[in-house]
């Protein structure tokens, strides 16, 4: 379903949901707390390791489709969306999923298509506006 194994040497390769662009992503069990590692072109990001279940089980709990709402950090997230969610104090972390000050954002462009290609949610695939939708496991 996903090329690579989620390993430094083996990262998971990934799309953002519109396919317009091509980034990997690894975990790091070894980094505290452990992290999600997003490589896109020359940029790193850091997430929550925790973030793939606990997004999962928020996604179940909205028992329908979501709005991605991507934004950089430094922009307001809109309401309702897997972006909002990924800051907000209401969530499993208290803040923000993102590790690195400054790069903290794009939460919902990166972690659903991850996912998607873990067997965890579908995603629509539009030039704009894409949502998500958990799957049962």
């Amino acid at each position: 379903m996903v090329d690579g194994t989620g390993t430094k040497e083996s990262p998971w390769q990934l799309t953002t949901a519109p396919g317009s662009s091509a980034y990997t992503m690894y975990r790091d069990d070894e980094a505290t707390p452990p992290a999600l590692v997003c490589q896109v072109g020359s940029t790193t990001l850091k997430y929550h390791a925790s973030a793939i279940d606990d997004l999962h089980t928020w996604l179940l709990e909205q028992g329908d489709w979501v709005p991605l709402g991507a934004a950089d950090e430094k922009k307001p997230a809109a309401d309702g969306t897997v972006e909002a969610w990924g800051r907000s104090e209401d969530n499993p972390v208290g803040g923000w999923y993102g590790l690195r000050n400054g790069y903290r954002g794009r939460f919902g462009m990166y972690l659903p298509p991850l996912l998607e290609a873990l067997g965890l949610a579908e995603l629509t695939h539009d030039a704009r506006n894409n949502s998500i939708r958990a799957i049962a496991r």
